[in-house]
This record gives structure tokens, C-alpha cells and sequence, in this order.
């Protein structure tokens, strides 16, 4: 029988990524994609400056600027991906839209959206145009980590029982260190928004009309264990007017993960050509679907979606306490297992940071010259080198460290330079640095008595075979790629298909739908010994700068921030940016 011809049916999902949002059509009796759509967002990530075309010019007529370590976005490029990436999938599939019978998204976490009851962004009201904190808070906003030192310097005094749950740290990343920023920063806007949302959420409010509050980001960012939040009393002890804020801006209903949050409406029908009526499933992160689509649904199977950042999620059949995880979730990738995550904020970023600021004129004209995009040549470069022939060695901290320091104050560095150094040498260095990352969170697993039996990858980085070799050899891992370009969409629309009745639970959605592995990179006796003295130096340096051996780091941050002397519009007089800038340092 011909794939578009009934009986078949369809589900959508829908990924959306930093830069860029796409959607996949898929068969649900076998998993088969079968049409995709992307669509990349005009306004990227926000850091310097709010765009004139939807935030309008400051009181003093300039454009409004950022401070340091802002990453706001706009909520109306997430409708696009909607309107844009759903429809161009449906063409290319070539299918009937009403054989559709389920929609479902992901999205990156934490990235939060300040609303109004009715789900309209603050950033849509006249009055908040121009105000920042009236933005998407993107999941790299890492402004917020004065906040977080204090939620965390408390919760360790008070010896507060759902610490250890996130490895002993609570992440700036998160919702109680954004929104206590909010409050502290701008209280007008705080005092107008009606409800704190996950993206992940907004976005379904946005398909069915109904906010329904996932589980996975309520437990893995909302600090949700064992059915509560922290308490009043330790919100009041932050900031007296953080009281209320769990009742008040942030507790919702839970829907449970596979579930229908509820149905398309009509607006949202005509966005994407679908037919109204159809499940739209509870809202998700796309790490964390990527499991049932990599086929990784039992313990010990660790995947790692690598993109611009990586997070790593695993199911076990214990609950154990690591040091430094972004959190263990009764449930959080599938029912029956306790999901843990840990995660490294910058990976691809940091890749494409060098490329855009650290690599000469020459090198991308011969790239082109080759035929090749910049990062393949460097990667053709680098390749040709012995382990450690370029006498480097890095810190992967360009965008702080998620795990298992959780310290965003953290930066980058590369120790072994000398006028010798060349582009592929520093570039080949950085790919290293992020594989002893994920070692490091291996190894923090392991010692924790979580196992790690396999080591699969999903994302875009899949795609450089050097890259995937070096992760093998650095953590001595077998390494499988998954075998669908879009993994994280592909379990969006698994479990857009369990939300539609088509499978009993996840597993089974799974088991059916999900993708075989693609490429397998065996790790290389020799070089996996040599990665093990490297390894050894990365975590001298790691361990010396990340540990409190030596704090420059941190004191080079409030140095930026003092120089910096931003005030944002809508602040309170005496600047608060600057004011927690200086309790941090």
C-alpha cells in the first residue's frame, strides 16, 4: 500500500530550536518521516539590543540596549514556525491534511515567557514593548546567576530536601532565579504578569487554547518534587515580595507526558493547515523526547542531543543523588523510571563563536575555494593531527558550565598557546574540551552509581564524523548516532501519536515509531589512552578554576558588569543590575 493512501494515519512534530523551528510528518503505524518543514527565526537571539521592528526605540530615541549575558527572544517567531514550518511539511509529504490526527511540540528549557491570563505575551503590550524583561527568556540568560547563588547559598543553610534532587544547585537558567530576577529588576512588568510560563507551554496554550503545565520542565526547572514546590517561607526569605510567587505566578495544572492537553482550534487550524479538533499534546523539552526516538527508553541508555548546546537525559530504576545534575525527575522522560538530566551550555555555540571571530580571511577563503563550509575545512584540518600535537587544552565554559559545576559565571580559556598556534589546532582543541565535558558528567553518573551503558547522539553535531569519533575515544564509550535527522521533532510526533490514541503509552509509541541507529563510532584503544592524560589535565584546569581555587573568573564577570554600568528601561532607580552584579562579586 502507498504511503499517503488511507488507512494510514499522521502526526506532526514540531521542534523548536534557538535559531530555528522544524516540523516533520510521520507515519504512525511505522515511525516514517515522510515530509519536513523548517523555519528559521527572523530575530535569532536577542543580546545587545531589542529589535526596532517589534520593541521600538527607548525614551532617548536609540534602540534599547542589553547588559551582559542576556538572551532574550520574540514569542511571535515561535507562532511563525506554526504558520511557516508545519505547512511546507504537509507539502512536501504530499498527504492529506485530515489523516492528521495529532499534533505535538518541544522546546528549549528553561526558556520562559511572561503573560497575561489569556497567554498574551508582556512583550505584545504596548506599554512593555520596550521594556526587556517584558521578553522571552531565552534557556542561555544567564544574567539571573546573582539570584541563583542566593536560592542556592539559602537552600544549602536551611537544608532545603529538594537540593540534592538537582546535584546541590538550582541553575540561573532556571524559573526561580529568572522570575526572582524579574521581580528585583523590574517590578512593574512582575507585577503585571499573570502567569510564568515555560515556551514549552505557551506554545500549546497557543494550538489548543488551554495552558496546561508540562511535567518534565515543572520537575527538571520549576523545582516540582514529591508533588511541591519550595515553600513560602523560603521565597519569602529571598525576597519578601517573592512570597507568593509559586500561587501566584507559576502553579498550574500538570499534565502528565503523552497526554492530550487538549484540542487544535480554528486559529490554529488555519495556521497550519490541519484540521481542527486534532490532539494537541502536552508540551515537552526537546531533549527529552529524543529518547523515545532514539529507541532510549530503559536505564542506563544516556543520550545527548547536541546542538548549540547538549543535554544529556537517561532513565534509571533508582533514584540516586548527583552532584551537579540539572535535576532527577520521577518520570521525566517516561512513566515507570526515574529521568535524569545533566547538560553543557555551550557546545555548537562555541564551535561557531570561533569560526565567526577566531578564524582569518585566508582560511575561509580557501574553505570556499574547497568547496567546503568553514567548518568542515577546519575539520579536515584538524583530523590530519595526532592526539595532542597541538599542545592545547580547553575549558568548554564559553557559555558557563550547566554540568556539574552549574556555574554561569564560568568562561572559556586555552592553555598551551604560542605564536605556532594555528586556527585548526585551537579548533580541534575546543572539540576536545566539550567531550571531556560530557566525560565529566559520565563519570559523575558512574560515581554516583547511576550506570552508563550506551552513549547515543542526536542534533545537528551527529553530522561531523571526527567530532563523534573524539567523544568515543575521550569518554571510551561506543557512540550510535540516531538514525533520523530530526530526532527531537520525531519524538514530539511519537508522542503526539500516543496523545491521539494510537499507542497505549510511550514505550509502546516508541517501539514501534522510533528510529534505528545510524553511524557507530568504536572507541580506539590508542586513543583512548591518550584522551585519558589529556583528560587528566582538562580536569586539573577544571577542578583549579571551577572549584574555588581561584575565582578570576568570577571576578573578571563583576568587573565586565561594573564597566558595563547598564540601567535598563522600567528599572528601579540606583540601577538593581548593578546592585546584584556586586553581591555576586
Amino acid at each position: 500500500m502507498d504511503a499517503v493512501d488511507a488507512p494510514d494515519s499522521f502526526v506532526i512534530g514540531v521542534d523548536h530550536g534557538t535559531l530555528s523551528g522544524r516540523a516533520v510528518v510521520v507515519r504512525v503505524r511505522d515511525g516514517k518521516e515522510l515530509g519536513s518543514g523548517v523555519y528559521d527565526s527572523p530575530h535569532a537571539v536577542v543580546t545587545d539590543v531589542l529589535p526596532e521592528d517589534v520593541a521600538g526605540r527607548g525614551a532617548d530615541g536609540q534602540a534599547v540596549r542589553l547588559p551582559g549575558e542576556w538572551a532574550l527572544q520574540v514569542p511571535n517567531d515561535y507562532r511563525d514556525v506554526l504558520r511557516h514550518a508545519v505547512p511546507a511539511a504537509l507539502a512536501e509529504a504530499g498527504i492529506d491534511p485530515a489523516a492528521v490526527v495529532g499534533i505535538a511540540t518541544d522546546f528549549t528549557a528553561c526558556t520562559m515567557v511572561p503573560v497575561t491570563s489569556d497567554g498574551t505575551p508582556l512583550s505584545e503590550l504596548d506599554r512593555f514593548r520596550n521594556r526587556p524583561h517584558a521578553y522571552v527568556k531565552l534557556w542561555r540568560h544567564h544574567a539571573a546567576q546573582p539570584q541563583a547563588d542566593r536560592i542556592n547559598r539559602l537552600a544549602a543553610e536551611r537544608g532545603e530536601d529538594w537540593l540534592p534532587r538537582y546535584g546541590g544547585l538550582i541553575s540561573s537558567e532556571w524559573e526561580f532565579a529568572k522570575g526572582l530576577q524579574l521581580l528585583e529588576e523590574d517590578p512593574e512588568a512582575y507585577a503585571e504578569m499573570d502567569h510564568w510560563v515555560e515556551a514549552a507551554d505557551w506554545i500549546v496554550w497557543q494550538l489548543c487554547g488551554r495552558y496546561v503545565r508540562n511535567a518534565c520542565t515543572a520537575g527538571y526547572k520549576g523545582i516540582y518534587q514529591d508533588g511541591r514546590y519550595p515553600s513560602e517561607d523560603f521565597l519569602a526569605a529571598l525576597n519578601p515580595q517573592f512570597k507568593d510567587f509559586v500561587s501566584a505566578k507559576l502553579e498550574h495544572t500538570i499534565g502528565r507526558l503523552g497526554d492530550a492537553a487538549g484540542y487544535l482550534t480554528a486559529e490554529a487550524a488555519a495556521w497550519t493547515g490541519l484540521p481542527e479538533g486534532i490532539a494537541v499534546a502536552v508540551g515537552n523539552v526537546d531533549a527529552h523526547v529524543t529518547a523515545p526516538a532514539a529507541k532510549a527508553v530503559d536505564p542506563g541508555q544516556l543520550v545527548a542531543i547536541m546542538g548549540t548546546s547538549t543535554c544529556h537525559v537517561m532513565n534509571g530504576a533508582e533514584l540516586r543523588e548527583v552532584p551537579g545534575m540539572c535535576g532527577v525527575v520521577d518520570g521525566g522522560i517516561v512513566d515507570g523510571l526515574w529521568g535524569y538530566e545533566a547538560g553543557q551550555s555551550g557546545v555548537g555555540d562555541i564551535f561557531g563563536w570561533f569560526t565567526k571571530y577566531g578564524v582569518p580571511p585566508e582560511y575561509h577563503r580557501a574553505a570556499r575555494e574547497a568547496g567546503l563550509g568553514i567548518h568542515e575545512y577546519l575539520t579536515e584540518l584538524a583530523s590530519r593531527q595526532a592526539i595532542g600535537q597541538h599542545g592545547l587544552i580547553a575549558l568548554d565554559w564559553h557559555s558557563g558550565n550547566r554540568s556539574v559545576l552549574v556555574d554561569h559565571e564560568l568562561s572559556g580559556i586555552v592553555v598551551g598557546q604560542t605564536l605556532a598556534t594555528k586556527p585548526e589546532d585551537t579548533y580541534r582543541a575546543l572539540l576536545e574540551a566539550t567531550a571531556f565535558g560530557t566525560r565529566t558528567i559520565v563519570d559523575a553518573f558512574r560515581e554516583a552509581g547511576v550506570p552508563v551503558k550506551e552513549f547515543i547522539v542526536a542534533g545537528g553535531l551527529l553530522k561531523n564524523p571526527l567530532l563523534m569519533q573524539i567523544y568515543a575515544d575521550a569518554t571510551g564509550l561506543q557512540l550510535s548516532t540516531i538514525g533520523s535527522a530530526q530526532g527531537p521533532a520525531l519524538g514530539s510526533a511519537i508522542h503526539a501519536a500516543v496523545a491521539a490514541g494510537k499507542y497505549a503509552d510511550i514505550r509502546e509509541a516508541a517501539a514501534a515509531m522510533g528510529s534505528e541507529p545510524g553511524e557507530v563510532y568504536t572507541p580506539i584503544p590508542e586513543n583512548v589512552a591518550a584522551y585519558g592524560e589529556l583528560f587528566q589535565e582538562y580536569k586539573t584546569l577544571h577542578d583549579y578554576f571551577g572549584r574555588g581555587s581561584n575565582d578570576v573568573m568570577h571576578r573578571l564577570k563583576a568587573i565586565q558588569r561594573r564597566a558595563a554600568g547598564a540601567v535598563l528601561p522600567g528599572t528601579t532607580a540606583g540601577s538593581t543590575v548593578r546592585a546584584t552584579a556586586e553581591v555576586s562579586a
